[in-house]
């Protein structure tokens, strides 16, 4: 363990870092539907609402009726047509029914084919996040080599604190493989 106050500032910084990219990607794997009606397919969609846009999860409340419905049944009977158009015009490719008091979202069974599609892009996810740890790593990396040339750090220090970079860093991309395989293992279970 290092006992430099600055290095220890330095892992905890790349840690952070390292945490958020995580957090990062399974957000956005959250919003990836596998098969079945997840109300975090909507978390980012933004529906046109009191002169603003408003996240639609803060307009009412979205819930899992079965495996392929989702029901949201907004707090302001009035904002169902801007919901609704919201739906329309998002990328999820799904058509709202609107009865007026809930707007339903039947979700059809995914396709062979766009399962595969949908694996390639949560690996391209996966890499991405990957890459960004490894930036991360960089980062920590030159300011190391700072503290050295700047004499904060010895050659051991520096050495040690190499060191615990990198094997902090394999741990993270560890751990964004594990997401990646959790992920296509729910996208490819029928």
């Amino acid at each position: 363990m290092i006992d430099n106050e600055k290095a220890e500032e330095v892992l905890l910084i790349l840690e952070d870092k390292l945490e958020k990219t995580v957090n990062v990607l399974k957000d956005d794997y959250s919003a990836i539907r596998a098969g079945r009606a997840n109300p975090h397919v909507l978390d980012k969609l933004l529906v046109e609402a009191y002169g603003g846009m408003s996240p639609l999860n803060q307009l009412g409340n979205i819930s899992a009726a079965d495996a392929r419905c989702l029901v949201i049944s907004p707090w302001d009977k009035s904002l169902l047509k801007s919901i609704e158009k919201a739906i329309q015009s998002s990328a999820l490719g799904i058509n709202p029914a609107n009865d007026g008091n809930v707007i339903r979202l039947v979700f059809p069974e995914l396709t062979e084919e766009r399962r595969r599609d949908l694996v390639k892009q949560i690996r391209r996810m996966g890499e991405d996040s990957k890459v960004a740890a490894r930036n991360n790593r960089r980062e920590a990396m030159d300011t190391v080599k700072k503290m050295k040339n700047g004499k904060e750090l010895s050659e051991d220090e520096a050495r040690n604190l190499e060191l615990d970079i990198e094997e902090c860093v394999g741990k993270y991309i560890e751990r964004i493989e594990k997401e990646i395989a959790a992920k296509e293992k729910e996208l490819m279970t029928v």
